[in-house]
């Protein structure tokens, strides 16, 4: 059974559609879910974020209006964004599903590719020391993303 947060961030996923953009009123989201405001900005803050492909634009004032914004980037500017920024020195496992699920959602891998992925970065799959599973970790992503963009280009 989903928790409520997975019920909300599916609820905005299929409102959102094909769209960009989706203005939703925080106070009528949160009553439509039976839940406080705050679990709002805690979906929003943790499900929606630019590693994701997100931003967040918040209005202060008129019943507190958000705005999601799906993020377009070409995938070639993806693919170096995260190399040069989200994985430099070490990436969590947390951190990498969301990665890897950013280049499905980019169709730049399956989503069988992408379950195959998370499974070679599992903490379970890294037979290493703790302190150094999230460098290995990085240097795995680092390889697939060289892959992908030598394959693009």
């Amino acid at each position: 059974m989903a928790n409520i947060s997975d019920i909300i961030e599916s609820f905005l996923l299929e409102t959102l559609g094909d769209n960009d953009t989706l203005n939703i009123s925080r106070n009528e989201l949160a009553n439509y879910f039976a839940c406080a405001p705050s679990q709002i900005n805690y979906v929003l803050s943790t499900r929606f974020t630019p590693d994701r492909g997100y931003l967040i634009e918040s209005r202060r004032g008129g019943g507190g209006f958000i705005t999601v914004v799906r993020l377009s980037q070409e995938p070639d500017e993806l693919l170096q964004e995260v190399l040069n920024q989200s994985i430099s020195d070490g990436v969590s496992m947390a951190k990498a599903a969301q990665i890897v699920d950013r280049f499905v959602q980019e169709t730049l891998l399956t989503e069988r590719e992408g379950i195959l992925l998370k499974t070679i970065l599992s903490d379970k799959s890294l037979v290493a020391p703790t302190v150094a599973k999230d460098g290995l970790r990085a240097g795995i992503l680092k390889s697939v993303i060289y892959e992908l963009l030598r394959k693009r280009g």
